[in-house]
């Protein structure tokens, strides 16, 4: 019974948000977040909170582009949790070697460590040729330290001792110089700090692997020059798999209990990499595709950062970009999926959530943090040129941590709730966009739909409206949606893979604010599968609402029909799933 009350409860959670009426802005637009202070280039802008609760927040800036000399680390402070921010301190300055891909660490004393790439031997050149390159993955890593809270910085830096191994032989300085970077936030695990970082063994961003530095007294002791540093993995080579290509690197980590860990990294393959470590970080499984849970459809995402985000009582999301791309691109929106351990020890990943998007499909959003304080949560993101600060609704998040327990249909914004076939009154609100855009959502039986038949069809005289058809792909069923406005057209069908005989459950969530349209089978969001990049069609600039579709129909094929005038959340659309075919 309990279980029953609580997954009701949480069901009825992720029903909060924007729709109908409601005129907020909406938080998952970027341009709605706080900006973080910067000059004119933004990166990796991660926070601690310190002794008075105030937000410190360390990044990477420069007045002029990315890689460009004077490329320097700095820290700010909010007291207002992100909204204003104080004037940048230089941790270094901005006319020395270049410092970069700051992370900071606060221990139980209060005091604020800062590790960061620092181009220490101020080396701009290739060996031989004297070309000059880019130099801000290269050099020493370092660290700082602040003991008034983040308003000044130690007057001297401390250097990490890296090891040196084969990639560091095989790059360009044959070892004298390491070429890395960093963007793991360290995490804490039986009192060791460990955070991971990426060696490259070609000159500039090629051959990459995964190493951790490791301190198992940086939590206590005072003096940093007694601070003890281990590189990780035991031996010659780093994290890594000859199978997975050249690029290989933003490693960073997530502790699993005990001697446990779990690292994800970024590839050029379309999908994410991970490994297990169950000794520490001393050895580690060879790196394979992130899937949602072993053995299943693996988690696709362009060359950008995968961050796994860790909260209070064991939670974690998961940030990444939900297609198979394979270069820089494509970082918009951005998706979060809920981490569980699973009894094998083994990660296990919810179906993805919308979490934030820019109108600019060219946005690239990336180098995220998570922020928890007095029970909330943001995220802070970068892209590039400017680093925000976005607070995530309750309700999303905890449809999102829990996602399994839900098994309820939505109720809010529901125009038809029909079972068979039938011509249904929709009413003006499904074509608008004041709920937001629209939701279609279905039971139809695979074997009966013919191709090209409509399973639902709303579509004025003018031709305008949203129809729902059965389609064939690879021997396997596939429903395609198309909605024309006069002015533009949105054509998407659902992954083949995720169909299965018989009853079938499907959805298309219209996001007019997002400017996509996702598609769902079986209580899985649809990625595109095998056969294409992206599951999802982003919405034309000039989208038109459908003022004259008022009813619409359903064939035979359709056991139920539900129809809101809002897009559905993930976590809703997995209820109404299984509230519909008692799937669990």
């Amino acid at each position: 019974m309990m279980r029953a009350v609580l997954a009701a409860a949480l069901c009825a959670a992720t029903v909060g948000g924007f729709g109908g009426t409601d005129r907020r802005p909406d938080p998952r637009d970027i341009e709605n977040g706080h900006k973080i202070a910067a000059y004119n280039y933004a990166d990796q802008p991660y926070v601690v909170v310190n002794r008075r609760g105030e937000w410190v927040c360390v990044l990477t800036t420069g007045r002029k582009p990315e890689g460009s000399r004077g490329q320097f680390v700095v820290s700010t402070i909010s007291a207002d949790k992100g909204k204003t921010w104080s004037e940048p301190v230089a941790i270094e300055p901005d006319d020395g070697p270049e410092a970069s891909w700051a992370t900071p660490l606060i221990v139980p004393s209060g005091r604020i460590y800062v590790f960061y790439s620092y181009n220490g031997d101020d080396v701009t050149t290739l060996p031989g040729g004297g070309k000059k390159v880019r130099s801000d993955t290269h050099g020493w890593y370092v660290f700082r330290y602040s003991d008034d809270d983040g308003r000044t910085w130690s007057p001297r830096r401390y250097r990490i001792p890296i090891r040196v191994t084969d990639a560091d032989r095989r790059n360009p300085w044959k070892g004298e110089v390491c070429h890395f970077w960093g963007i793991d936030k360290p995490k804490v695990q039986n009192g060791t700090v460990y955070f991971a970082f990426t060696k490259l063994a070609r000159f500039f961003m090629e051959e990459g692997e995964g190493w951790i530095a490791a301190s198992k007294n940086i939590l206590t002791e005072k003096d940093p020059e007694k601070i003890e540093w281990t590189i990780l993995p035991d031996g010659d080579h780093g994290i890594r798999s000859p199978a997975l290509g050249s690029i290989q690197e933003e490693f960073n980590l997530l502790p699993l209990g005990g001697d446990a860990l779990f690292a994800v990294n970024r590839t050029t393959n379309g999908f994410i990499a991970c490994s297990y470590s169950r000794d520490g970080g001393r050895n580690w499984s060879v790196p394979e595709p992130l899937a949602y849970e072993p053995g299943g459809r693996v988690v696709k995402s362009p060359r950008a950062c995968p961050k796994l985000l860790a909260a209070s009582g064991g939670r974690v999301l998961l940030w990444y970009h939900l297609n198979g791309g394979h270069d820089f691109m494509n970082r918009n929106p951005v998706f979060l999926s809920a981490g569980r351990l699973g009894k094998d020890g083994r990660m296990r990943w919810s179906e993805p959530e919308l979490a934030l998007y820019s109108r600019d499909a060219s946005a690239r959003m990336s180098y995220p943090d998570i922020v928890e304080q007095d029970g909330r949560f943001w995220l802070t993101e970068t892209q590039k040129t400017f680093a925000r600060v976005h607070a995530l609704d309750s309700g999303f998040l905890d449809g999102l941590w829990n996602q399994d327990a839900c098994a309820k249909a939505a109720v809010r914004g529901r125009l038809v709730a029909a079972r068979g076939a039938g011509v249904v009154k929709i009413g003006p609100s499904f074509g608008n966009f004041e709920g937001g855009g629209h939701t279609v959502e279905l039971v139809f039986d695979a074997a009966a739909a013919k191709d090209g038949e409509a399973l639902f069809e709303a579509v004025g005289a003018d031709g305008r409206g949203v129809r729902v058809s059965a389609e064939s792909e690879g021997g396997a069923r596939t429903l395609r949606y198309l909605r024309r406005d006069g002015a533009t057209v949105v054509d998407l069908r659902t992954d083949p893979e995720l169909s299965r005989k018989g009853a079938n459950h499907a959805a298309f969530v219209f996001d007019a604010r997002a400017g996509v349209v996702l598609a769902y089978v079986n209580g899985h969001v649809c990625d595109g599968g095998k056969s294409r990049d992206f599951g999802f069609a982003r919405i034309a600039k000039g989208v038109r609402p459908l003022a004259d579709v008022s009813s619409g129909g359903a064939s035979g094929s359709v056991k139920l029909l539900r129809l809101y005038d809002r897009p559905l959340r993930t976590a809703e659309v997995v209820g109404g799933f299984r509230a519909a075919c008692g799937a669990r």
